[in-house]
């Protein structure tokens, strides 16, 4: 029980951060982020026993939160999003007018990325959040090559997303 504490706590000091930017990519609010955090990290601890090190932390962590996400999905309705709604969203907290722009861009850009395909935004979280190649692959259970393919794509349809262009 020990090395389960131990493996835990590492976990949570080293990936919680970027954990918590691939949930926010599968939810919308942050109280669905909150509830899907945890069952990452529940995951995560009934787990661990199973953990014999064949892959690093890292990537067995990601490979919980990927699965838990995934679950989520597919629990949830599906549901009509419109670009009014991200037009419509208000930063509350006060601040400089380049604060606010950012924010915009980031939630833009967060908004884009839900727009993907689900393999395009997996691949691309996982990447975003520092994963290599090799890791990603591992994580996701497909070839190298084929997260290179995958990511390509989801670059590509960014960029149309950001230039204005269609798909």
């Amino acid at each position: 029980m020990e090395r389960r504490d131990q493996l835990f706590q590492q976990a949570l000091a080293s990936y919680a951060e970027g954990v918590s930017r691939v949930a926010r990519s599968y939810v919308r609010t942050a109280a669905e982020r909150e509830d899907l955090l945890q069952e990452i990290w529940l995951g995560l601890w009934r787990a661990l026993p199973a953990f014999r090190g064949e892959a690093s932390l890292k990537t067995f962590v990601y490979r919980i939160a990927h699965n838990r996400c995934v679950t989520e999905l597919s629990r949830r309705k599906p549901h009509h999003s419109g670009e009014e709604e991200l037009l419509n969203l208000q930063d509350s907290r006060p601040g400089p007018a380049e604060n606010l722009a950012a924010q915009r861009d980031w939630e833009r850009l967060l908004y884009m990325i839900r727009g993907l395909p689900l393999v395009l935004r997996q691949t691309l979280t996982l990447r975003l959040e520092g994963l290599s190649y090799a890791e990603i692959s591992e994580v996701l259970g497909i070839s190298e090559s084929n997260v290179a393919v995958r990511l390509n794509r989801a670059r590509a349809r960014l960029n149309a997303y950001l230039g204005g262009g269609e798909q």
